[in-house]
């Protein structure tokens, strides 16, 4: 009886496993999607066209791998072109970077104050992304009107998509270092800096190859 209950443990075990490790399938690159990228997204009508095809298969795996939501209002096309846009760019040179701190972005119609309020009744309303805590631990929430805004401009200094993804790249090692402002502009040089600064606490500690000079 005891060796039946344990195999039968054993054979839920496995399966359990083998569902929360199964990756789900990304989906294939909407055709109209290319043409909201050209018109809304500086970083990628820069690329060159194969490495345009290579930023559209990383935003189908990002999207396979988190769920959007939102809030009294219903994604389009662009909401989701723009978010996908803004977790791909700062990693874009990493193929193999994956958000494994995150698993849900929750977008409002506007601006939000600490307590997720949003209605023209709630006051300090001014925050635009916000990368989540304690019971908001691997979500981020962020603001359509300020995701849009953001792509808007060329420059990623003020772009709230991009921001909020180079933060949670910050936090990926589980601290919050702090980014300069200066370096949101040249996001993708983010994940850099996360390894080099991994690295130089490995050689503090006598645990890398590398000498210390």
């Amino acid at each position: 009886m005891i060796l039946t209950l344990i195999f039968l443990l054993l054979v839920l075990f496995i399966v359990y496993a083998f569902i929360s490790t199964r990756k789900k399938k990304a989906n294939a690159f909407p055709e109209n999607w290319h043409n909201l990228l050209l018109k809304n997204v500086h970083f990628y009508k820069e690329l060159p066209d194969f490495e345009q095809q290579r930023f559209q298969k990383r935003m189908m795996i990002f999207l396979s791998e988190v769920y959007l939501e939102s809030v009294d209002i219903e994604l389009n096309d662009l909401d989701k072109v723009l978010i996908a846009s803004s977790a791909v760019i700062p990693v874009f040179n990493f193929p193999e970077w994956h958000y494994k701190n995150l698993s849900t972005i929750l977008v409002y119609p506007e601006q939000f104050n600490e307590d997720l309020g949003f209605a023209q009744s709630d006051e300090k309303r001014n925050i635009a992304g916000m990368v989540g805590n304690g019971q908001f631990e691997h979500q981020m929430i962020l603001s359509r009107k300020a995701l849009h805004e953001g792509f808007e401009q060329k420059s990623h200094i003020h772009n709230t998509g991009i921001h909020e993804f180079v933060h949670l790249i910050d936090k990926i090692d589980g601290f919050t270092d702090g980014v300069p402002e200066s370096l949101i502009q040249h996001s993708y040089v983010i994940p850099w800096l996360k390894i080099i600064h991994k690295e130089m606490e490995a050689i503090n500690d006598n645990k890398s190859d590398i000498r210390s000079y």
